[in-house]
């Protein structure tokens, strides 16, 4: 076996699909699907149950993905060993709290990995080149460049009886116990169509303490679908206030970008067919709903 053909193997076992980890590694599906039966006839034992939507590892698979990713991060380690550090580019990132895991490190992977970027987190209120936030969170003197739109869902405790219901009306909220989150952009909007009796459990100052909230049983979030998806150990079901949110990267208008910068907006918006929801779905683990989560 060789490197690329545990990357290869890596990127089917994150993408769980032939198609999108051709297109992750830039090869042919027939190319990637041949380096994974010369892989498997290597180790004497199928990787992945095909199916129609797509492949589905088994548990060699599982036992083998942690050694070969051991490998394929030793191997990038080695490259970069002698390497002289090249000049870097700062570009600094303002981050909106509310973004979720999955869609985050997506984002941020092409600049992580790029040895060239200097790259800096901060708060998004912050001072930054661009900041990564919702619509509605815009100011007057920014540019837009959209990236993805997400419907609110309610994200419950696994054993919540509302989790027999499929769709949530306000109503069923009435006198149930609440986790509101501090930063949620939404917040105005779902006080006013909150009803009088509704009273908040906890507030929580993260999404990852909000759905820990969640999963321990102290109350139900309406939080963004990634948020909710993201996590296995909460069930999520729709609710009948029809609100979405629209992120993407913010940039002033009042002073040209960096040439870092302009890059990472070209990069963003070659990728905007994929990443929108109508051309796109995005992946999240199954949720203990028993489904798997698309946005």
């Amino acid at each position: 076996m060789d490197i690329r053909e545990l990357r290869y193997f890596a990127a089917v076992f994150r993408e769980r699909n032939l198609t999108a980890a051709a297109k992750r590694c830039f090869i042919s599906q027939p190319s990637i699907s041949a380096a994974i039966t010369n892989l498997e006839a290597e180790l004497g034992a199928a990787l992945f149950i095909r199916h129609k939507k797509g492949m589905a590892p088994t548990e060699a698979a599982e036992q083998f993905h942690a050694v070969a990713r051991r490998i394929i991060d030793e191997a990038d380690a080695a490259k970069n060993l002698f390497r002289k550090p090249a000049t870097r580019n700062a570009l600094t990132l303002g981050l909106m709290r509310t973004l979720d895991r999955p869609r985050t490190i997506a984002l941020l992977k092409p600049l992580t990995g790029t040895s060239d970027i200097a790259l800096r987190l901060v708060g998004v209120d912050d001072d930054a080149d661009a900041r990564i936030v919702s619509k509605n969170l815009l100011r007057a003197d920014e540019h837009f460049v959209p990236l993805w739109v997400e419907r609110y869902v309610a994200a419950l405790p696994p054993s919540h009886p509302l989790t027999l219901k499929e769709r949530l009306r306000t109503t069923d909220l009435a006198g149930v116990a609440m986790v509101d989150r501090c930063h949620c952009e939404q917040s105005e909007f779902f006080g006013r169509a909150a009803s009088a009796s509704r009273q908040p459990a906890a507030i929580a100052e993260s999404e990852d303490w909000a759905m820990a909230l969640v999963a321990a049983g102290v109350g139900i979030a309406i939080v963004p679908e990634g948020v909710a998806r993201a996590n296995p150990d909460v069930a999520v079901r729709e609710i009948d206030v029809d609100v979405k949110r629209e992120v993407g990267l913010a940039y002033s208008a009042a002073r040209p970008p960096s040439e870092t910068l302009q890059n990472f907006i070209a990069k963003l918006q070659s990728q905007r067919p994929k990443a929108g929801r109508a051309k796109s779905k995005a992946r999240y683990p199954a949720s203990r709903n028993g489904r798997v989560g698309t946005v």
